[in-house]
């Protein structure tokens, strides 16, 4: 894989999550008790932090934004295993979830070799 298309595959995942949380929670599938604005603000803020560095195409940032996919996985999940009328939704939530993963975490492999960045020691002579 490329850096080009890790990146790219990244920002899919990224904007493609984005976009479906806002066509779930507001159009698709709204809450039958909880309002629509109430369920965008719990489910959007998490993708708005990484959005400067997404787009800025900094490595750190691709790199620590996998955690903030944790919530988006362990919803996909339940709602995959629990309900049948929303199975359809979580399945595309994990596919977008996975994919912003996987782009970040190979981005952030290959671009921070390409810049000299490393956690590892170098070892002495």
């Amino acid at each position: 894989m490329t850096t080009k298309r890790a990146r790219l595959l990244a920002l899919i995942g990224y904007f493609g999550l984005l976009l479906w949380v806002i066509l779930w929670h507001g159009v698709i599938s709204p809450h039958p008790q909880l309002s629509v604005t109430f369920m965008l603000v719990i489910w959007l803020p998490w993708l708005l932090i990484p959005i400067k560095g997404m787009l800025s195409g900094n490595p750190y940032t691709h790199a620590w934004a996998v955690y903030m996919l944790m919530p988006y996985f362990l919803h996909g999940g339940v709602l995959l295993w629990s309900d049948e009328g929303e199975r359809w939704l979580a399945v595309i939530e994990l596919i977008l979830a996975t994919t912003m993963f996987i782009g970040n975490m190979y981005y952030a492999k290959l671009r921070g070799r390409e810049l000299g960045l490393s956690i590892r020691r170098k070892k002495k002579a």
